[in-house]
């Protein structure tokens, strides 16, 4: 194992998740792996799973609509509404379920990205503050933090062909 750092704690008091992860890649990259949809898409979903955006346009104010595709064709809508970009540092967005017409469902849920490099390796720290228990819990119980592990190591995985070219 690299002994890279990867932290997942949820804290339902506080209706929120805390996630930290590093990678051993270039800060400029995995900002970059994050923030444009044609390499988003390659990672943002558990296989067999794909993503598929829609709209992104990542400004303050702008937003990514896109949707987790199942391998039938089943299609899970998202929509991330991006409300402050320190570029190569933090986004800030709220999240939520949507309906194929960019509708959200809500309650929805606060991210908060941070990025920061150290010796060649990026740490990603994320908290994700959910509006209410209840929707996080079922975030949870869809297997959230599962799901996310696995796309967070398929980041890893493209990382490191990314770094290479």
């Amino acid at each position: 194992m690299n002994n890279l750092l990867f932290d997942f704690t949820v804290d339902k008091a506080k209706k929120t998740v805390f996630v930290n992860r590093e990678f051993a890649a270039e800060l400029s990259l995995v900002w970059d792996a994050f923030t444009t949809k044609e390499i988003l898409d390659q990672w943002w979903a558990p296989k067999p799973w794909a993503s598929k955006t829609k709209i992104m346009n990542f400004e303050a104010g702008g937003q990514r609509f896109y949707a987790m595709v199942s391998p039938e064709g089943a299609e899970h809508w998202s929509l991330q509404q991006y409300t402050s970009i320190t570029p190569k540092t933090n986004f800030k967005y709220l999240n939520s379920f949507a309906d194929k017409d960019a509708n959200p469902e809500l309650p929805g849920s606060d991210w908060d990205l941070s990025f920061s490099e150290e010796n060649g390796r990026t740490k990603v720290s994320i908290i994700i503050k959910n509006d209410s228990l209840e929707r996080m819990e079922k975030m949870i119980e869809m297997g959230f933090q599962g799901g996310f592990t696995m796309t967070l190591n398929y980041l890893e995985e493209l990382l490191e062909t990314l770094s290479k070219k």
